[in-house]
């Protein structure tokens, strides 16, 4: 992008430093890390073609929020909301398989935290940062029509004034607030009004102890770890099991765990790794799988297996990896 000075005295290269909150945001307001980079890219051309009409006492953040607001309500019309497999599927059993397959389109997607956390900052807000890129939470925000999803987003995650919000949507304090109930409420009958965490050394212990069951093919060692209710999903697939006896008959029956590698990797601000598949004799493993995981006093309460071997690139991992290298 051109470094060209806008009449105001505000250039291109001044918009760069806005990218990561941006993504973060869209991320928030989208489902999919795809389509948030994406918007944020229509975002940054817009503003570098309007440079000449922006007026600094507006400020420039407000300004590029705005612009990337209306790119993520316009990428929301006229589509299917984006949703995880127990949204759209009734539990199913050990006995299930892996043949209702959705379009990539339809799932939300996981992020790396690279891409949509800030590096750093006070620990408060790098805590409500983390809460809320958790799937969970981006999953039930979909469920908001998108004026009220950019309400709480901006009011509850980024901390905006009641009156900054409204001079972006071009509305009222009051309707904002308003707005900001009904969101909350619909957040709040969906089980999203937990307290924020960090993530622990506890975290990442559990996180070792998950990776090594998997790597010994361990079963019951991998099972051992989860809470009694514990949740597995797997997009782009309907199925998603609940409860430990389930989910181990079913590892079992596929043999889920056999030769495959992990490495640990940060995504939406929670435990997770890269699942490499068994490799052809004499071949080196391939990308299968990222799996996160929802932690609960001290055990997984959800695994999230996304079998999409694009995201790779995306978690800047390799294509191959050597069996014993990590």
């Amino acid at each position: 992008m051109s470094s060209v000075t806008a009449t105001g005295g505000i250039s291109a290269d001044q918009l760069e430093p806005y990218r990561r909150e941006l993504v973060g945001y869209c991320y928030r307001m989208l489902g999919s890390i795809h389509e948030a980079e994406d918007a944020v890219q229509d975002t940054m051309l817009r503003a570098w073609r309007a440079l000449g009409t922006f007026e600094e006492r507006a400020g420039l953040r407000p300004w590029l929020y705005r612009i990337a607001t209306n790119v993520c309500i316009d990428m929301t019309k006229g589509r299917s909301r984006r949703a995880l497999p127990m949204d759209v599927a009734p539990v199913g059993t050990s006995e299930g398989r892996l043949d209702h397959r959705r379009p990539e389109a339809s799932w939300i997607q996981p992020a790396p935290d690279g891409l949509i956390l800030p590096p750093d900052g006070d620990p408060a807000d790098r805590a409500v940062s983390r809460e809320s890129v958790r799937l969970a939470f981006i999953a039930a925000l979909q469920h908001l029509a998108p004026r009220q999803r950019a309400v709480l987003i901006l009011r509850d995650v980024l901390r905006w004034r009641a009156a900054e919000v409204a001079v972006l949507l071009e509305t009222s304090a009051d309707a904002v607030n308003s707005t900001l109930r009904r969101a909350r409420q619909s957040m709040s009958a969906a089980g999203r009004d937990s307290p924020p965490s960090e993530p622990s050394a506890d975290d990442r212990e559990l996180l070792a102890a998950y990776i090594d069951a998997f790597e010994r093919y361990d079963v019951d060692a991998l099972v051992g770890l989860l809470r009694d209710d514990a949740i597995v999903e797997m997009p782009p697939f309907e199925l998603w099991l609940r409860g430990r006896d389930d989910i181990r008959e079913w590892l079992i029956a596929v043999d889920a765990l056999a030769n495959h590698v992990l490495t640990p990797i940060s995504a939406n601000g929670s435990p997770a790794v890269a699942v490499y598949s068994p490799a052809a004799p004499g071949g080196q493993p391939t990308p299968f799988a990222i799996h996160v995981l929802d932690v609960a006093a001290g055990r997984i309460s959800v695994i999230r297996s996304f079998i999409e071997p694009t995201l790779f690139e995306l978690f800047g991992l390799p294509d191959r990896v050597n069996p014993g290298s990590e």
